[in-house]
């Protein structure tokens, strides 16, 4: 099981690779496909839209046919056969096919392993090894910023999209034969999602798990790539080392709050404190979009480092749920967290192209405004909610 759970780390650093690497590609695709940043937050969209949609079947095939058949399976035709249709793209048809069926591919990697840790382990450990594993996970983030960008300037985007394929099915291939199911409960077949939204506590947390990825998630996926090229003039390079900084705040942040719950007694709180700063680094983006390259990076890191709450949103969700309804359960609340980005890079890349005009900085304006009311008004909401720490 430990080599199982090692190579589901690995893939889940390959989701990660792949939901924020076309921040760094915007240069290079918007010159060889002509696909502008609209169309790349459409793309982008579309990647956390089909994998938010496959939560639920997810959720349902980890509680009935278990984590190995489920997660191999839908990597090796999602993430592999994606990334070949992007390295053969011709137009934005093709890319955004490509990045629904990576998302598609993605989609189980996280939940498999967080399957594993909620039968496998104590609940008391399972905000501290969901973080360990988003931060070991973020490392893709990591890669698909500057060496991505390396990798674009020394092959090429193209043959770097074969290699990543090849490596996704071998990955694929490996958890197959590697990751053990756990034994089912006696109630493993019975109950539904329905369920659980009979649960009332359930939702208050649903708000906050909807709206407190978007800004690091919309960032980092593909904002600050045209954000920082159009408004401080930085190049693909320059985007790539700025994109890393962010990648390692939101690591940082990620491993910080894994055990706090633990520290401090509380989930509610931890999260009330951390989704308060990121609506202060993001406030500051909004009302100083033009002050400072470095500032401005600066506060990109800041949403990412207190933005990556997710792992005790997750245990303070999961800490409800019956263990029969564990997979359904936490893939609801992964479907929220991750439907939530794919629905803010739709509506920002609207509001982008709406905004275009004499002013560089208003359409940047407008998605770092759109962003800090969503967090706002879900943390609002949240404040209500019923904390829990077993």
């Amino acid at each position: 099981m430990q080599i199982g759970l090692i190579l589901l780390t690995v893939a889940y650093v390959l989701s990660q690779f792949f939901r924020a690497f076309l921040a760094v590609l915007s240069g290079p695709l918007q010159q060889d496909l002509g696909v502008d940043a609209e169309a790349l937050a459409f793309a982008s969209g579309l990647w956390f839209i089909s994998f938010a949609a496959m939560q639920i079947p997810v959720g349902w095939a980890l509680d009935t046919i278990g984590p190995k058949r489920t997660a191999s399976a839908l990597m090796l035709v999602g993430c592999g056969g994606g990334a070949m249709l992007f390295a053969a793209a011709g137009s934005a048809l093709h890319i955004n096919l490509a990045m629904i069926l990576i998302g598609i591919g993605c989609s189980p990697v996280l939940m498999a392993s967080f399957y594993i840790f909620a039968r496998e382990f104590s609940p008391q450990k399972f905000a501290t090894l969901a973080g360990l594993i988003i931060g070991i996970g973020t490392l893709g983030n990591l890669i698909s910023s500057y060496p991505m960008a390396l990798a674009e300037d020394l092959v090429g985007w193209r043959t770097s999209m074969l290699a990543l394929a090849g490596l996704s099915a071998l990955v694929a291939v490996g958890v197959q034969f590697t990751v053990r199911d756990p034994a089912k409960t006696q109630a493993t077949t019975k109950g539904s999602l329905l369920d659980l939204l009979r649960m009332p506590v359930i939702w208050l947390i649903l708000p906050i798990a909807l709206v407190n990825y978007m800004p690091p998630g919309a960032i980092r996926g593909i904002w600050i790539g045209p954000y920082l090229q159009d408004v401080f003039g930085y190049d693909t390079a320059q985007v790539g080392i700025a994109s890393m900084v962010m990648s390692a705040a939101m690591i940082g942040g990620v491993l910080l709050y894994g055990p706090l719950d633990r520290i401090f007694g509380t989930r509610k709180w931890v999260i009330v404190a951390g989704s308060a700063l990121t609506l202060a680094c993001i406030g500051w983006l909004w009302m100083f979009p033009a002050a400072s390259p470095v500032v401005s990076i600066a506060m990109m890191s800041g949403v990412g480092f207190f933005g990556a709450t997710f792992p005790v949103i997750m245990a303070h969700g999961k800490s409800f749920f019956p263990a029969h309804l564990a997979g359904r359960g936490v893939t609801l609340l992964n479907l929220f967290g991750i439907g939530g980005v794919g629905l803010a890079q739709f509506a920002t890349g609207r509001l982008h192209t709406a905004y275009q005009g004499s002013d560089v900085t208003a359409p940047y304006t407008a998605v770092f405004g759109f962003l800090g009311l969503m967090l706002a008004v879900g943390l609002v909401l949240y404040l209500f909610s019923k904390d829990n720490t077993g």
